[in-house]
């Protein structure tokens, strides 16, 4: 199992990702939200908007805390958040797996498989 600190840093490598891409393609397929990603086997959930500039204003928060509700939920276990920032899980495989869940609208779902 990962720690907490390793998922914080899997979450910066994403939004490092995110950075990295061409201008265009983020204007193209990013629009800010809010995400919350749940990290299920360490109780805590991961609060942040995304803009296309990469991740912004990362809060943690327990899991028997409500918040705010997020325009797209991510649950994931430790392990697999800080394999899919290393590039060594698959997302598409790991969302058709089962091992990534995502709560998001039709559209957000389309714009994440281009980012995907």
């Amino acid at each position: 199992m990962a720690t907490v600190e390793e998922c914080r840093a899997a979450i910066g490598t994403v939004s490092e990702r995110i950075a990295k891409l061409d201008p265009g393609d983020r204007r193209k397929h990013i629009v800010e939200r809010t995400v919350s990603v749940t990290v299920s086997d360490a109780d805590t959930v991961f609060d942040m908007r995304l803009t296309g500039d990469g991740v912004r204003d990362v809060t943690q928060r327990g899991t028997d805390d409500p918040g705010e509700r997020a325009d797209v939920g991510v649950t994931v276990s430790s392990d697999d958040l800080v394999a899919l920032a290393e590039d060594r899980l698959d997302a598409a495989k790991a969302l058709l797996g089962g091992r990534v869940r995502i709560d998001a609208n039709f559209s957000d779902l389309m714009r994440l498989r281009k980012l995907l």
